[in-house]
């Protein structure tokens, strides 16, 4: 623990106990006023004490001498409540052998650092028995300690206790191996050091290693196994300061020190390495004190809502292209890839040495070298033969990769520590290297685990020195709740999902996809589009849009074709439409599909563009697919398929509704003629163009059945795991502000919503189809509460709308509550041939659907369908509407109140009135 300067500033302990001594005069020391007066006395300086600290963090941004300096206020703290007890309240003119004690400071705190809100970690050793001496001043020190307010963690033992406890508990082991001396009986905690190091630590470096190594790997999987999640835990989490101590930890255990001068001296670290270690160490103790201090507990996950106050804390600053928050994100995945690159290196270096002296026996010890397509391989590993000989043939670094995967070897770490050191080798020269471009190529399209290869290539720095556009969104960020990865994580995660649907691994979730993949004439066109669909983030600009020109600059380099270069370029200039259509139009309407065709253009195009679409959504974050969203890219596929190879998925409407008919009435052949004339003039045109085979039947036998039972009401839910959705069929009879107040009672029954659509019958009567989810995207189960809601809402037993307002304003607000969605509405004359198309984006909200769909009411305005879009916080919904007559909105005024009183409704009750909205309107005629 370093030296912490104008130590009186924060505790002056000479004035301290000069009053103490005085309070011991003035009141009888086991008196009850002698304890409050002390207590009210160390309260104000561990006050005073805690602010200065504070205050010197905040001047000069530095957490370790902030930890150093809580560690020593604390240290001074015990000392006084001990000699309280020792010399003043139970003090001891003769004390025997027995009545001895001994204060260590173990974890954290052993270690010299401190947290503003950091646990006090406390042992108390005694000799062999524990006296009733020892019993009194423990006590007292803890109850003292635990007035103060701090969180104070303790354990009594003796020596022989603490030996027989580490050795079958490696977290008492570790603990020990920081025991630190405060204050007490030194001896005692010389006899605990000398029999730790006798018993624990001589001959059991191996056992402790692997129970360490085993420790974080399991820790790693329990916050999320990626050092890239964007809520990440500072202290915990993959390439945070517990990744840190576990090097320290292994360290002591070897080397018996943590000092890294020592440790540089035995070759664990070069000069470079330690400077990247020591920048690494030092920036997240920063970011964990403002963390604390910002928080005002011991927070140690960096979660959205304190992001941006930690970026304006620590300097950064919004740039073009890059919020202060994204950027200050990025340096702290960088901070934690490092951590992981000297992890690896601390690693080797300490197994070679192992080898040495022969002293820890290491898998794979024994095996010979041998020489693989001019590298070494040794226990399972590839290394370079010799260091000049890359530097005379950069190439040879990435040839080093390419063979790794070909030969199922992995990449010595040796290899990778000269490779790190050596990364400016890696210029215009090489990039521009057609024997480079191939072996990368061939790595990026291998059928041999093509993520592993380029996970270990962006790990070594490779990657981003090959592909200097990749290098520029290495541990870039999006600042909200939908994309869980940064956006090179997201784009190996890619890279994986591909291989794996090419491979057949993922058929049962995407059976369409692994059917078209052996269809695609270039595999190359597709594994290099998905690489390359978000290489543009955070430019400033549309990244489609500059994503395609750097495709058209990279592909050539990377030995395709002009036609492939074309084709990878359109990919990432469209990456987004598929699922833009297919998530927020109506498929079911003819001009959606023709407008889509338009633009896709050939059959190998829509191929591509639907794998592509599918591994990127499905790299977004473990949650983000689900079944429902794989049906309507299919559906979507399936009517563009037919359109462009000659079908006649844009004949007119009122030939594919007899169709339709005639299709339902084939599958129907035990209803009567008369039954089935009947049913088939119950709707109009629009049902049979918008609903499938399926649905048509179930709705024909739940219309049957309700009719003979004479049923005003019939709430029916059939649920499709393998699309993960509950669609839920309403019938009843059609009144104004049907369709809102449904929509009140599903959502305050906990259903999100995923598409409607909304069919009134000639005789009067609605069918309203709802398609929704629970909060975990999978088929909604609570349905009993869902019938009852809907039944006693249409009863106007309960006001739904009103019940939502009231659980809005009495809900805990969420950590969430920081990312904003600007509300705008998109009013669209263009999209549907007969319906006006309303786009509404913004905020999502419980209720949402609900609200918008009243207002919509309130404004004469008839919805047809509704399509339902979540991105994290952000949600579109998209409606397909007409006026009160049945046509198509077009005068301008109306328009304008559509938008103004839809831009309220997504303000709702959490915005001002006042708030100036920006709405924007789409108004062209049909031609």
């Amino acid at each position: 623990m370093d030296k912490v300067p104008n130590q009186r500033a924060i505790f002056d302990r000479k004035t301290i106990v000069a009053q103490i001594s005085k309070l011991a005069e003035e009141h009888d020391p086991q008196g009850f006023d002698f304890r409050t007066a002390l207590l009210q006395l160390l309260k104000d300086t561990l006050s005073s004490g805690q602010a200065e600290i504070k205050r010197r963090f905040m001047a000069n941004n530095k957490g370790r001498p902030s930890m150093h300096a809580t560690c020593f206020l604390i240290d001074q703290l015990i000392r006084t409540i001990y000699d309280v007890a020792s010399v003043h309240v139970y003090p001891l003119n003769n004390p025997t052998s027995e009545e001895k004690l001994s204060l260590l400071a173990v974890g954290g705190y052993g270690r010299g650092e401190l947290a503003p809100h950091s646990d006090v970690d406390l042992l108390f050793l005694f000799p062999y028995k524990q006296t009733s001496w020892c019993e009194q001043v423990i006590e007292f020190c803890l109850y003292l300690l635990w007035d103060l307010g701090l969180k104070v963690g303790h354990s009594t033992r003796t020596p022989d206790e603490c030996i027989r406890l580490a050795k079958k508990d490696i977290t008492i082991q570790t603990a020990l191996l920081e025991a630190r001396y405060v204050w007490g009986d030194q001896d005692l905690s010389n006899e605990l050091r000398e029999k730790y190091f006798k018993d624990i630590i001589s001959g059991n470096g191996k056992q402790f290693i692997e129970a360490k190594l085993a420790e974080r790997d399991e820790r790693h999987e329990r916050f999320g196994n990626s050092r890239y999640v964007v809520e990440p835990n500072i202290k915990e989490g993959k390439g945070g300061l517990r990744d840190i101590q576990t090097l320290f930890w292994i360290a002591k255990f070897i080397y018996s020190t943590t000092s890294i001068p020592e440790m540089l001296s035995r070759g664990a670290f070069t000069q470079a390495e330690r400077r990247r270690f020591q920048k690494a160490s030092n920036f997240l103790r920063t970011v964990r004190c403002h963390l604390h201090y910002l928080t005002d507990r011991p927070e140690e996950r960096i979660t959205f809502d304190v992001q941006t106050e930690l970026a304006s804390r620590l300097g950064y600053k919004d740039h073009a292209g890059a919020l202060g928050v994204e950027r200050f994100m990025k340096h702290y995945f960088l901070v934690a890839k490092d951590v992981g690159d000297l992890t690896r290196i601390f690693c080797a270096n300490l197994e070679a040495e192992q080898q040495k002296k022969n002293r820890l026996p290491i898998p794979g010890l024994g095996l010979l070298r041998r020489k693989v397509k001019g590298y070494s391989a040794e226990g399972g590993r590839l290394n370079f033969i010799s260091e000049e000989e890359f530097k005379e043939d950069p190439v040879k670094i990435l040839g080093l990769f390419h063979v790794a995967q070909q030969k199922d070897f992995d990449v010595h770490p040796e290899a990778l520590r000269l490779i790190r050191q050596n990364l400016k080798l890696i210029n215009r020269k090489v990039r521009l290297n057609p024997e480079a471009n191939r072996l990368f190529l061939e790595m990026l399209t291998s059928k041999k685990d093509p993520e592993t290869t380029l996970r270990r290539l962006s790990e070594a720095g490779v990657f981003g020195r090959f592909i200097p556009d990749f290098g520029r969104v290495i541990a870039q960020m999006q600042h909200d709740m939908y994309h869980v990865y940064t956006v090179d994580e997201h784009t190996i995660r890619a890279i994986g999902i591909l291989a794996q649907i090419e491979q057949g691994a993922l058929a049962e979730d995407h059976p369409l996809s692994h059917r078209i993949m052996p269809k695609i004439i270039s595999r190359n066109v597709l594994f290099v589009a998905v690489l390359l669909h978000d290489i543009a983030k955070g430019r400033g600009g549309d990244h489609s849009v500059l994503g395609a020109e750097v495709a058209e600059k990279v592909c050539p380099r990377l030995g395709l074709s002009r036609s492939e270069t074309e084709t990878v370029a359109w990919l990432v200039r469209y990456h987004l439409l598929f699922s833009n259509v297919a998530f927020k139009r109506d498929i079911a309407d003819p001009k959606t599909v023709a407008d889509f065709v338009q633009i896709v253009q050939s059959p190998e195009r829509l191929k591509l563009l639907l794998i592509l679409t599918v591994v990127d959504i499905r790299a977004v974050g473990p949650n983000v697919w689900n079944g429902w969203k794989g049906q309507l890219l299919r559906e979507l596929y399936y009517a563009s398929e037919t359109a462009l190879t000659g079908g006649h998925v844009s004949e007119g409407r009122a030939d594919r509704a007899r169709h339709k008919k005639e299709e339902l009435r084939a599958a129907l052949p035990n209803w009567s003629e008369e039954e089935m004339d009947k049913h088939l003039d119950r709707f109009y045109e629009s049902y049979w163009v918008a609903t499938s085979l399926e649905t048509q039947i179930l709705h024909a036998e739940m219309l049957k059945k309700a009719d003979a039972a004479g049923d005003t009401l019939t709430i029916e839910a059939h649920s499709d795991p393998f699309r993960s959705v509950t669609e839920v069929t309403v019938y009843t009879g059609d009144h104004p502000g049907l369709f809102a107040r449904i929509a009140a009672a599903m959502s305050l029954s906990g259903a999100n919503f995923v598409d409607a659509k909304i069919h009134t019958t000639t005789d009067g009567m609605a069918l309203d189809s709802f398609v929704v989810q629970d909060h975990e995207g999978d088929v909604y189960r609570r349905m009993d509460k869902l019938r009852t809601t809907i039944r006693d809402t249409l009863s106007g037993k309960v006001k739904a709308h009103l019940e939502l307002e009231k659980r809005t304003k009495t809900s805990i607000p969420s950590r969430t509550r920081v990312f904003k969605a600007e509300p705008s509405v998109l009013v669209n004359n263009v999209a549907s041939n007969i319906h006006t198309v309303i786009e509404v984006r913004g905020r999502d909200r419980p209720g949402l659907l609900a609200d918008l769909t009243r207002t919509l009411f309130t404004l004469s305005v008839t919805i047809a369908s509704a399509h339902i879009s979540t991105f994290g916080e952000r949600v579109v919904d998209v409606f397909y509407v007409k006026d009160m007559f049945g046509l198509k909105i077009t005068n301008k005024v109306k328009i304008k109140n559509i938008e103004r009183k839809l831009i309220l409704a997504l303000e709702g009750t959490e915005k001002k009135k006042t708030r100036k909205s920006k709405t924007t309107s789409l108004e062209k005629n049909t031609s």
